[in-house]
């Protein structure tokens, strides 16, 4: 029977105990990872946030009563010991922080008995995800993901620590919000008082932190939830935290120059990383084209060659026909992969195909100097040879290209890169190596749409110098926009805003906004900036992406104490879920019958 604790009071968590408390009394309370009785003596390692500590239990030290109980002890059990601390007898435990030292236990209570769990609590498991997230609460006591929680705080506590010390003020926006959808789907919420309207989750602060600029706070930042009704992928989820923050009276370079220094406090303090400034620049239109990529790895090399000179009007019309349709042939050299088995070739072209390409070509310069190759029949001795030298070939290597419009070959030779560069073992994942990349364009065409979009958002100011293109060639203007990218994933992003009423108005005429339509969506804002706005510019960085990269998990899942599943759903609470009939008609809403739904999906 579970005791209560009877005046007891934690003096140490387990790895606080240390050689200098030898000969002391201690109180200590956790959970029993493993108990071994060895007859006469019984061991209990002893767990709690900090880590294990050894328990040693002996008739004679703590009497019979406690004996007894210490006999009972089960994996979970949650216990409080009083005991000596003394050194070890036996062989010292160099894998424990507490390896030097044991508790000579005098008393144990059970402060709460546990049934066996569903699997095993600890580090690195083999369990399955599924039935770990369903009994998440037993997942967060594994070592592993309890280090990444706390190091999780400790992250969030020094960028709390560096913003204030900055001139940062915390301010908070609302979650209830307006629902302005310009990009992923809102999460709506029904209003009760309000029938028929519905608020909106927000997807980032951002319409908030501009609202604060124009009130004169300065620099605002916050630790802010958002939500996104979007596919989840391994670093997405429908609710996810930011980094966030908004500076007035400033241009990109200020932006930038706070957050390196951000960046470089939080790694050192976090996980005893140096970061030297500054932190590497690089255009949009420069990681397109070496690394086929917006957020580009720089761990390692590969880079895309434009070979689309050198095979024009050459005898293979794969390449030509790209050609005169406007796009590019490209390429990369996996250096000495030239025997590659023909099985693994194939699996790449598959590979390609994923991501929109009608096939791969490939070239393989053997160690005698010929040529294996998908397309050489149709290119002569000298064609060739002139592009082996363009990519930079030598004996061994293996040649791939895709030849295609230009999106389509940057996303393909993007991915195939960072394949093959895992394959071939080239990237170090003990790297840390961060990236700027500036002047993204500001406006892209979507077919689903028939019209530009905004590649950030709506208020992200252009180049000064491409204004002069907004009307004429809209897709030529670059945007006051920048990301920082770590490893080749994007840890933030942020912009210039426009705050002049006359280059927000024409933003919006460029994304096929109506005068009525923006003031519908933003007027608010709008009406804000006939006060008096400053030129403000923000950041927001993705808190569990930063997490989960800093502490090296393969997914955010691994960082963040209640994650949802690929679906959106809470396996532990089985959120979402039906709600009663009452609630429903509170809200003013009625259910469509199954019957209708089958027919919405069809």
């Amino acid at each position: 029977m579970a005791e209560a604790m009877k005046g007891l009071k934690r003096t140490h968590r387990c790895t606080e105990v240390t050689v200098g408390d030898v000969g002391s009394t201690v109180t200590v309370m956790g959970w029993v990872q493993k108990q071994r009785n060895k007859g006469g003596i019984i061991f209990v390692d002893l767990r709690d946030r900090s880590g294990i500590l050894q328990i040693i239990f002996e008739e004679s030290d703590c009497g019979a009563e406690n004996f007894a109980k210490a006999e009972t002890l089960r994996s979970e059990f949650v216990i409080a010991v009083v005991g000596k601390v003394e050194k070890r007898a036996g062989a010292v435990n160099e894998n424990l922080a507490t390896g030097e030292i044991e508790i000579r236990a005098e008393q144990v209570r059970i402060l709460s008995e546990a049934l066996t769990p569903p699997f095993p609590i600890e580090a690195n498991s083999k369990t399955k995800e599924e039935l770990r997230l369903k009994y998440r609460y037993l997942d967060l006591r594994r070592p592993d993901i309890q280090r990444n929680i706390m190091l999780r705080s400790k992250i969030v506590a020094n960028i709390r620590k560096f913003m204030t010390e900055e001139g940062f003020l915390e301010i908070e926006t609302p979650i209830l919000g307006k629902s302005t959808p310009e990009g992923a789907r809102d999460y709506l919420v029904p209003s009760r008082v309000h029938p028929g309207t519905f608020y909106g989750l927000p997807q980032s602060p951002q319409l908030f932190k501009q609202l604060l600029m124009c009130s004169g706070y300065d620099r605002y930042f916050q630790i802010a939830k958002c939500f996104r009704d979007e596919d989840l992928r391994a670093d997405r989820q429908p609710e996810f935290t930011q980094v966030d923050m908004e500076l007035s009276f400033v241009d990109v370079d200020d932006v930038i120059e706070v957050n390196e220094r951000l960046l470089q406090y939080v790694c050192k303090e976090a996980i005893g990383l140096d970061v030297p400034l500054p932190i590497p620049r690089m255009t949009w239109k420069e990681a397109m084209e070496r690394f086929g990529s917006d957020k580009p790895d720089t761990r390692f090399g590969m880079e895309l060659v434009n070979v689309s000179d050198v095979v024009k009007g050459c005898g293979f019309g794969v390449f030509t026909s790209a050609l005169e349709a406007g796009g590019s042939v490209r390429g990369i050299n996996a250096k000495g992969q030239a025997e590659m088995p023909r099985k693994k070739i194939d699996a790449l072209v598959d590979f390609a195909k994923g991501y929109g390409a009608k096939g791969l070509a490939y070239l393989s310069v053997l160690p005698d100097g010929t040529y294996k190759s998908s397309f050489a029949k149709f290119m002569t001795e000298e064609e060739l040879k002139a592009l082996v030298a363009a990519m930079d070939g030598e004996p061994g290597d293996l040649l791939l290209f895709a030849a295609d419009k230009d999106t389509i070959v940057f996303s393909v030779l993007g991915a195939l890169r960072l394949e093959v560069g895992e394959q071939m073992g080239l990237i170090d994942h003990d790297k840390f190596n961060f990236l700027w990349v500036t002047e993204f364009p500001l406006l892209e065409w979507s077919e689903e749409e028939n019209r530009f979009v905004a590649v950030h958002h709506p208020f992200t100011m252009p180049m000064d110098e491409d204004l002069q293109y907004i009307d004429t060639d809209p897709g030529r203007v670059r945007a006051k926009a920048y990301d920082i990218v770590l490893n080749g994933t994007e840890l933030g992003g942020g912009s210039v805003r426009i705050y002049q009423s006359d280059v927000q108005e024409k933003m919006f005429e460029v994304l096929g906004f109506t005068k009525e339509d923006a003031h519908n969506r933003f007027g608010f804002l709008l009406d804000a900036f006939k006060y008096g706005v400053p030129p403000h510019a923000g950041l927001a960085y993705g808190l569990d992406r930063m997490v989960m990269l800093l502490v090296k998990a393969d997914s955010i899942r691994e960082v963040m104490a209640f994650p949802k599943v690929k679906d959106a759903s809470c396996l532990m609470t089985n959120a979402p879920d039906v709600v009663d009939e009452v609630q429903l008609k509170e809200l003013h809403l009625e259910l469509a019958p199954e019957s209708d739904k089958a027919e919405d999906s069809e």
